[in-house]
């Protein structure tokens, strides 16, 4: 999905829009095959009682009330985080239902560093870690490729100076 062009300045170009690496959904896609498998295990077992029909109601909006809260809540908020840089700032945008975000122009950043685990390694992802002019550093985690993204900001942020 392209970042908004609305939200960009005039002459102002998007480099890089990442959302954070898809390891954040690990978690989410193993509580719903865990509830579901649950969930399934305990009504085949209160089949044969006759209250059965409302333990699978019980069942199911527990069920339906897990998913929600367990998995399709980290998705969506996974879904509206944004981590983008242009030609002239740093955008991160955060949330479903209220937003937050912060921008970062290119002329007040000092340095770009990254890390990352050597599991984070395998996977393709790390820190971030953005020091600007007069902030403690900043530090963005779960950014994919992180060390492509981090020699295209020290190239935009060189360009800018």
């Amino acid at each position: 999905m392209a970042y908004p062009d609305d939200l960009l300045v005039a002459g102002e170009e998007v480099v890089v829009h990442e959302h954070p690496h898809g390891k954040v959904l690990l978690g989410p896609v193993l509580w719903f095959l865990g509830t579901v498998g649950v969930l399934t295990y305990l009504a085949a077992l209160v089949r044969a009682e006759t209250w059965a029909p409302w333990a699978w109601l019980g069942l199911g909006v527990l069920g339906l009330v897990l998913v929600v809260w367990l998995t399709v809540v980290p998705v969506a908020r996974w879904r509206s985080t944004h981590f983008v840089v242009t030609t002239r700032r740093v955008l991160v945008r955060e949330g479903v239902l209220s937003r937050q975000g912060i921008d970062i122009p290119m002329s007040r950043i000092n340095s770009v560093r990254f890390r990352h685990s050597m599991l984070e390694r395998l996977l393709g992802c790390g820190t971030l870690i953005i020091e600007s002019a007069s902030d403690e550093p900043l530090e963005f985690d779960d950014v994919p490729d992180v060390e492509r993204v981090h020699a295209l900001l020290h190239h935009e942020a060189a360009d800018d100076t």
